[in-house]
């Protein structure tokens, strides 16, 4: 609407009679101080009009991206909302992977016990005459081998210092977002939802902290340490594919009530 008013502007600028065109050709050192005893501002304003009627569109309604009132910005947006369900959703599967690299070292730790175990139960080699054919390794002796050969292959994998790692990563991400996304909530709606999402989430942050707090007992070799570790990763790894569909159902609602950016 606001191009076409200033393309009417246009049409109805009043034209020059013909004679007065005819005599400025004739005559430009006139039409030139003529032009000259305009003044600035006028001159500015009629070429400046085109270029307002087009761009008058793009500033009308400014807080259309905005989910609210506008008060924080694109940080109300869409954009910034769904930064919780994605940064969660890959959070999860990390979970998983974290958990795998946890039982791999634990693997290794269980494995050297099963070594020591079977090692007691080989009895000593009796002495065979010279020249005899050695004698063929004992069911436990080759079990033992395989299992010193699954060691080995699994210490090659640095199991313990991967799974510290991605604990550490996991713990930080996953108390940044879940603090993050009730943040955004706030910002966008103006407050919270209490409900089961935001209690399991809550639950799962707390599970998170408690896990890692048990790591110094296990470094220090105590068992019931590692196995309390072990249950509330097993309980938070529960919880948080039970919240899944209560945020899949927020994600909706963030399409629903906000635009883009």
């Amino acid at each position: 609407m606001a191009v076409s008013l200033g393309l009417l502007s246009f049409r109805t600028l009043p034209q020059k009679p013909l004679l007065q065109t005819i005599s400025q050709v004739s005559n430009p050192s006139r039409t030139q101080s003529t032009n000259h005893s305009k003044s600035f501002p006028e001159q500015a304003i009629k070429q400046l009009t085109p270029l307002t009627a087009l761009a008058l569109p793009f500033f009308l309604n400014p807080q259309d991206a905005l989910a609210v009132g506008g008060e924080f910005g694109l940080l109300e947006g869409r954009t910034v909302a769904l930064i919780h369900p994605i940064v969660l959703g890959g959070l999860f599967f990390y979970t998983l992977y974290a958990g795998y690299l946890g039982w791999q070292w634990r693997r290794v730790r269980t494995i050297q016990t099963e070594i020591n175990e079977l090692k007691k139960q080989v009895k000593p080699a009796l002495a065979t005459p010279e020249g005899s054919p050695p004698a063929q390794p004992s069911p436990t002796e080759i079990k033992i081998q395989q299992l010193t050969e699954e060691r080995k292959e699994l210490l090659k994998g640095s199991y313990k210092d991967r799974h510290f790692n991605a604990g550490s990563i996991l713990l930080g991400f996953g108390v940044f977002e879940a603090v993050g996304g009730p943040v955004n909530t706030y910002m966008r709606t103006g407050k919270l939802f209490p409900g089961p999402h935001l209690y399991a989430g809550a639950a799962i942050t707390v599970l998170w902290a408690a896990a890692a707090a048990l790591v110094p007992a296990m470094q220090k070799g105590n068992e019931t340490a590692r196995n309390l570790h072990i249950a509330l990763n097993v309980l938070n790894v529960l919880l948080f594919a039970w919240q899944i569909p209560t945020g899949f159902e927020i994600v909706l609602k963030v399409f629903e009530f906000t635009k883009w950016p």
